[in-house]
């Protein structure tokens, strides 16, 4: 937030905390997408102001306002967007969502995009389970202002919140500590989900190489497509979290760059262990298809087995099905149980030979 905030906010007056606001009259009114908001100076939450007057000291420089959001509007946006003069392509993010997270510098405003990842609890694993749902959460920093964004309902930041409010002397280093502290906090969620998946994946690799574990391919189908979900949400993430812990910004103290390089190996801890299960799941898969592949040979040979026990009689009941006249076999008084024997001795023979091969 600048110095020309006091002057763009506009704000229609907004009871403190434990007070009724009054109710909105207009449609465009951007208040309806806010779900907390304070106002923190030299760290303590000061709850005896309204939202527009703790715009008006932090716009003076004055400690720092922290507004939090959900899934605002386009109109919200754009009334924020003046009041906070944020770039119009962030604005847009903000509203339609990004599929990645980005960090980005318009003039002296950062913007960070965050993907949020849940573990969505299921009674059994199936082709139609979801296990993993996301979400982003948008992050505007300014000198004297944050603004954070939710789309989706995971990762709520209320309990981040009041963490920091327990914790004055944190909130007192500004406004990169409300940032610092929401990186944790959705790291901490990927951490959650991998814990989470690992028992899902030890139990897909139960039932893969149990007997007749081959039919639970469907099962590793379905886990490796949500693996590869949560991949796309969090590796992108390493980019942003290189640039805090290494490049120099304005608004991030040098001596909180150590932090973010503790949340970089974090989300490196994460990444490995969704590339551990990626490739454990390749495995089963190459190993259930390996034992598909071994069962339908089985069935080929017994049913190959089976067929050239058929041929011995169909060959004979052929010959003797021509209707020639001289066939001296008609006329012999044995020749017809003779027949029969030869039958059987040959499909015996077969019969045994292809048990000695495992044929059946």
């Amino acid at each position: 937030m600048n110095g020309n905030l006091r002057r763009r906010i506009g704000l229609r007056p907004v009871p403190a905390p434990g007070v009724t606001a009054p109710e909105p009259v207009a449609d465009a009114d951007p208040h309806r997408s806010i779900v907390a908001w304070g106002w923190y100076l030299h760290g303590e939450k000061r709850s005896d102001v309204s939202l527009e007057e703790a715009a008006e000291h932090a716009g003076d420089g004055h400690g720092f306002l922290w507004l939090g959001l959900k899934d605002p509007t386009d109109a919200d946006m754009r009334a924020f967007g003046e009041r906070f003069n944020l770039h119009p392509l962030a604005m847009e993010d903000a509203v339609e969502g990004h599929n990645r997270s980005k960090l980005e510098q318009f003039g002296d405003t950062l913007f960070l995009v965050v993907s949020t990842v849940a573990y969505v609890d299921h009674a059994a694993l199936s082709e139609s389970a979801e296990i993993v749902s996301t979400g982003q959460v948008m992050v505007f920093l300014g000198r004297n202002f944050v603004l954070t964004v939710r789309r989706g309902e995971q990762s709520p930041l209320s309990s981040l919140r009041e963490r920091l409010e327990r914790e004055p002397e944190r909130l007192a280093e500004g406004t990169s500590t409300v940032l610092y502290g929401v990186l944790d906090t959705l790291i901490d969620d990927y951490l959650a989900v991998v814990e989470a998946m690992e028992a899902d994946v030890e139990e897909v690799e139960e039932a893969v190489f149990a007997p007749q574990g081959a039919t639970e391919i469907d099962k590793v189908y379905q886990l490796k497509r949500e693996v590869i979900e949560f991949k796309r949400a969090v590796v992108p993430l390493g980019v942003p979290l290189a640039a805090l812990a290494t490049r120099s910004y304005d608004l991030i103290p040098e001596s909180a760059r150590a932090y973010f390089r503790e949340l970089s190996d974090h989300h490196t801890q994460v990444r490995e262990a969704i590339a551990s299960y990626d490739e454990v799941l390749t495995t089963m898969l190459q190993a259930a298809l390996a034992i598909l592949s071994r069962q339908d040979n089985n069935d080929m040979r017994k049913i190959s087995a089976f067929v050239g026990l058929a041929a011995i009689p169909t060959m004979i009941a052929g010959i003797y099905g021509m209707n020639f006249s001289f066939m001296p076999e008609l006329d012999w008084r044995y020749g017809y149980p003779m027949v029969l024997l030869a039958m059987a001795v040959i499909m015996l023979g077969l019969f045994f030979w292809f048990r000695h091969r495992h044929w059946l």
